[in-house]
């Protein structure tokens, strides 16, 4: 383990269902994801829109090696509670496919994100083509800490990101669009998990990565132990905003994105993203009014799918292949114990952060959560144990 960075729960002895795991137990073990960052931390003290203090950035997840608007994938997606934004669903809904990389950022700075993808999609397939975009960004609310109002962000800060995207490990916490995020009013943020299943002789990857700022402490649980309860305010704080004179807690949003290499359908993928709601559920949370729940599922699997580009000639026919629809509960069991365990892993990556105002989001401590599991018998749901 790198000694710079906090455990990750299985580091901590805490097994999230008992599936396996890949080698990074994260999104980019499906061959060919990639992930990358631009994270903007800077000043302190009170809030002046437009000057600080910063706690925000972008995340990208990248689903192919090959440029994904000319060589699309298939996807589906689910709105748990849509008190937020995920650009570019509808064509998703009616096409059933991905076109472009997916961001993820602050509320207020999606628009700026979005074109910045748009821009990149322009520079990639050239001018003399006639085509359409219509990027895919997700977004959740950190105006507890950065001065989201002020929009920081720009094309500069996605070009960053798709620069940085990489395979292999993947950093988790305040980094990217997890920046400034809070998540149970603990600290929250970005998190990664995968699992490898094995169906009618074959392995597939399922691997999830989350911007998770929802939920609220009372509620929050892991393996069935009342985590959220034991955890006393008094002792460690929630994050306290100056204007409500309190928490803002269960007020908040999570976008989860679902990759696999196994083969399926629009309509599948769309299936599967709806078990990410239970992943959630898990640890306590219940899509409140005031919280954006959106996910999005794609497969890698399938080649050959048609361009978003006027004037190209698709084939009549294009062969597919896709997972039986009676085998296909390993792949919901899969999304959803990742998507747990991505949560946890994002709480427990991020460190605490003070952020303007001097509003502060204390980090979830491992070693008081392991403490708290095995009083209850809960650090694995494994009874061999």
């Amino acid at each position: 383990m790198d000694s710079k960075r906090r455990p990750r729960a299985r580091e901590l002895g805490i097994e999230v269902g008992m599936g396996s795991v890949g080698p990074f137990n994260a999104i980019t073990d499906v061959p060919g994801v990639r992930v990358g960052y631009s994270t903007v931390i800077k000043g302190d003290g009170p809030l002046i829109v437009g000057e600080g203090p910063v706690r925000t950035g972008v995340t990208v997840i990248v689903p192919r090696t090959e440029e994904i608007s000319e060589h699309p994938l298939f996807a589906g997606c689910h709105r748990l509670n849509g008190n937020g934004e995920l650009t570019g669903l509808e064509w998703i809904r009616e096409s059933g496919l991905l076109t472009s990389p997916i961001a993820l950022t602050n509320t207020h700075s999606v628009g700026v994100v979005r074109d910045a993808l748009v821009r990149r999609e322009i520079e990639a397939r050239g001018t003399g083509k006639l085509f359409w975009s219509l990027p895919i960004v997700g977004e959740t609310w950190d105006g507890c800490l950065n001065d989201i109002n002020g929009q920081h962000l720009g094309a500069e800060h996605v070009f960053g990101a798709l620069a940085d995207a990489s395979s292999g490990s993947v950093a988790e916490g305040n980094v990217g669009g997890g920046t400034g995020m809070v998540c149970h009013d603990f600290k929250g943020g970005t998190g990664t998990s995968s699992r490898v299943v094995a169906i009618g002789g074959e392995r597939f990857t399922v691997g999830v990565i989350v911007q998770a700022n929802h939920g609220a402490r009372r509620n929050f649980v892991v393996n069935g132990a009342p985590v959220g309860r034991l955890v006393s305010e008094e002792v460690v704080p929630p994050p306290i905003l100056p204007e409500l004179g309190s928490s803002p807690s269960g007020v908040g949003s999570i976008i989860c994105v679902i990759a696999t290499d196994a083969p399926l359908l629009p309509i599948q993928l769309q299936r599967v993203a709806q078990r990410a709601g239970f992943g959630i559920a898990r640890l306590g949370a219940f899509a409140d009014h005031y919280s954006g729940d959106l996910f999005l599922a794609f497969s890698t699997a399938n080649s050959g799918l048609p361009a978003m580009s006027y004037g190209t000639q698709d084939a009549a026919r294009i062969p597919v292949e896709m997972l039986s629809l009676g085998e296909i509960d390993p792949i919901f069991e899969a999304t959803v114990e990742a998507t747990t365990e991505a949560i946890l892993n994002a709480m427990l990556a991020a460190e605490t952060m003070i952020g303007r105002d001097g509003v502060t989001a204390t980090a979830l401590d491992g070693d008081e959560l392991v403490k708290i599991l095995d009083r209850y018998g809960r650090r694995t749901l494994d009874i061999t144990h």
